[in-house]
């Protein structure tokens, strides 16, 4: 007997705003089913450096509040840290001043400005989650399949074969959406990061910086440093550069000594899906079939993805 369909969901896309959105799904008590392409080309949330902040992403009027849902869970989840990869780490955003920001700084705790001491040229000091992406994305596909979820390996050549399956569809297919929507506005940002072993950094650094020079940061996970990195509008290379990951060590180490002598572990290449601005809307189809977009998130798809996730989920209605 053919399975009922009614009320079911499928959520193309499986990198972190797919998993979180058909883990809200889920849990509301809807049938999902997660179509996962299963690439070889990793996704950019599974080399993202996981830091919480709102970075490369518009519209700004909307971005603060996704944010701050999202704060809220993961601060609940970094008391499970080896669990759900997610961790509370303080820092400094160097170059980054509390009147350039919106009213949703005002609701992040103990975000203040830096001392000089904590940060010499000026900066902001926070501590918020850093998730460590390779434990996180497995942790968010086991609770969705707890919630009762199926996660397909099966890539979608076109958004009517979806919604041939099912009456409502989320595409959460970040650079994807390019083709498949079509949509012409998305475009890659390239990341290239360098992995080290930790010689002892206990907190994370971002500095401002003129992309086309390269951005500085490093980011603490457990038995590794993350060290950025770059943002190459248009560049959908996915090799390592030598020179790059040269300039990046370099730059890092400009701020600690001690990571110009740290082993390197690995070179790692993401692909940020930007858009102009995030696309989270409904639009009814023939039939009255409903499909919802959740893309574009640039290079702050995990510090959105719960609060992009619920708001999907309440207009897949």
């Amino acid at each position: 007997m053919e399975r009922d369909r009614h009320g079911e969901v499928i959520v193309v896309g499986g990198g972190v705003i797919g998993l979180t959105t058909a883990v809200v799904l889920a849990e509301s008590g809807r049938r999902v089913r997660l179509w996962d392409r299963g690439s070889a080309l990793p996704a950019a949330s599974e080399v993202a450096g996981g830091l919480w902040w709102p970075y490369r992403i518009e519209p700004e009027e909307r971005v603060g509040d996704w944010s701050l849902v999202s704060y809220e869970v993961y601060a609940a989840l970094a008391a499970r840290p080896e669990e759900t990869g997610v961790r509370m780490v303080a820092g400094v955003h160097g170059g980054a001043f509390l009147g350039e920001l919106g009213p949703w700084a005002a609701r992040v705790p103990g975000l203040r400005e830096a001392t000089p001491g904590e940060c010499p040229g000026g900066g902001l000091w926070a501590r918020v989650p850093l998730i460590d992406m390779r434990v996180h994305l497995p942790w968010l596909r086991e609770r969705f399949r707890t919630a009762g979820g199926m996660v397909e390996r099966r890539e979608a050549r076109s958004l009517d074969e979806p919604a041939a399956e099912a009456p409502v569809v989320v595409n959460a297919t970040g650079l994807g959406a390019r083709e498949l929507v079509p949509d012409g506005s998305v475009h890659p940002v390239r990341g290239q990061l360098v992995v080290v072993e930790n010689p002892g950094v206990d907190t994370w650094l971002t500095s401002v910086a003129d992309d086309r020079e390269g951005s500085t940061y490093f980011l603490p996970q457990p038995g590794r440093l993350l060290l950025g990195g770059t943002a190459e509008v248009g560049d959908w290379s996915t090799e390592p550069d030598p020179a790059t990951a040269e300039a990046i060590v370099a730059r890092c180490a400009a701020v600690r000594p001690e990571i110009a002598g740290a082993r390197v572990l690995e070179h790692r290449v993401g692909l940020r899906p930007a858009r102009p601005s995030v696309r989270l809307e409904r639009e009814t189809r023939a039939g009255g079939r409903v499909l919802v977009h959740n893309y574009g998130h640039g290079g702050a798809g995990v510090t959105v993805a719960w609060g992009c996730a619920h708001e999907a989920a309440t207009l897949a209605g």
